[in-house]
């Protein structure tokens, strides 16, 4: 309930943004938004799972306290991490040309979308968080079929956490490793770039031309 609350008032958002700037809606923006949907959602998700994880840390704890403590521990993290998202798409927004005129409606509705998600991500969600979660914890249910199955599922997933934490641990203490792989991947992606042709958009001119014959006469297009 509370994603399907906060993503349609970031989309929103980025409308009245649109607007400001003089951009229509066309394919361009519409695309930006279908793709800033995958974006937007996880700011609201973060926030109810930490929540959650209050709930599990401390059962007794009231909705009210535990979204307390989350905006103080995920607050700067959320801040970050639309920092390093918008970073990417405003940039693309100063270029010129024809070409420019496209990435630009991109970059600003990407853009706008995200940093109003934060902005929600840090003012609604917690709001609804405190309003609509329960802390059911410390009250044990009978469990059905659904519930058992995500039992399941969750042991499934921490012994494949496990199993992931050992090796990142195990890569840590080998930090010769490491590095040489890190050097081979970055010298592969740089001659890569080299051989593979590399461009902001396709080529409209493929080289390619058709022809229709007839039993009258010839046609060249």
């Amino acid at each position: 309930m509370i994603p399907i609350l906060a993503v349609p008032i970031s989309l929103i958002g980025a409308f009245f943004v649109i607007q400001f700037f003089g951009i229509s809606i066309n394919l361009v923006t519409l695309f930006a938004l279908v793709l800033a949907i995958g974006i937007v959602v996880d700011d609201a998700i973060v926030v109810v799972e930490a929540v959650h994880a209050k709930f599990d840390e401390d059962p007794n704890i009231s909705p009210y306290n535990a979204v307390k403590k989350v905006l103080g521990e995920i607050s700067g993290a959320i801040i970050a991490i639309t920092f390093v998202m918008v970073s990417v798409f405003v940039p693309i927004s100063f270029m010129s040309g024809p070409v420019g005129t496209f990435y630009r409606q991109f970059s600003i509705t990407m853009a706008s979308s995200i940093v109003i998600s934060a902005l929600i991500a840090l003012t609604l969600t917690p709001v609804l968080c405190a309003m609509l979660l329960k802390n059911h914890h410390g009250h044990p249910k009978k469990k059905n079929i659904l519930t058992r199955s995500l039992d399941s599922f969750n042991r499934g997933f921490e012994k494949l956490t496990g199993k992931y934490v050992w090796l990142l641990k195990l890569i840590v203490h080998r930090r010769t490793v490491t590095f040489t792989i890190l050097i081979i991947f970055c010298a592969g992606i740089y001659f890569e770039s080299q051989i593979v042709p590399s461009g902001f958009i396709p080529n409209e001119d493929q080289g390619n031309y058709l022809c229709h014959y007839s039993n009258s006469s010839r046609f060249y297009a």
